[in-house]
């Protein structure tokens, strides 16, 4: 998870995985699109591919690269654990705001009582 972090955290990294995200691309199509020299996107495609993010297939001369859709499978079930911890807090907060509001309707109730 760590590896996939930091893969992501470069914007260039960013940028050519959310190419591929439309489909596989050969490494000169990916220069071409992002306008980035061909030694800077091998080097950000291996550290992808290190981090399980994408995978190359070769195809004659070329050499095209995907997203492993597996990778983002796992990141998002990481991602799930805190969205269930988050709807947690805010059914609590739910809770105690209620409890709030029915206080202050009992307080208005009494005074409305004592006229």
């Amino acid at each position: 998870m760590d590896a996939m972090l930091t893969a992501l955290a470069e914007p260039n990294r960013k940028r050519i995985v959310d190419l591929l995200r439309d489909g596989p691309r050969p490494v000169g199509q990916i220069v071409e699109r992002l306008n980035l020299q061909q030694p800077q996107v091998s080097k950000h495609l291996r550290v992808l591919s290190d981090a399980g993010l994408v995978e190359v297939r070769p195809v004659a001369q070329q050499r095209f690269y995907s997203v492993r859709p597996q990778a983002f499978h796992e990141f998002a079930s990481w991602i799930d654990t805190y969205r269930l911890l988050w709807e947690e807090q805010m059914d609590r907060l739910d809770v105690v705001v209620q409890e709030v509001q029915k206080q202050e309707v009992q307080k208005e109730d009494k005074r409305h009582a004592g006229n």
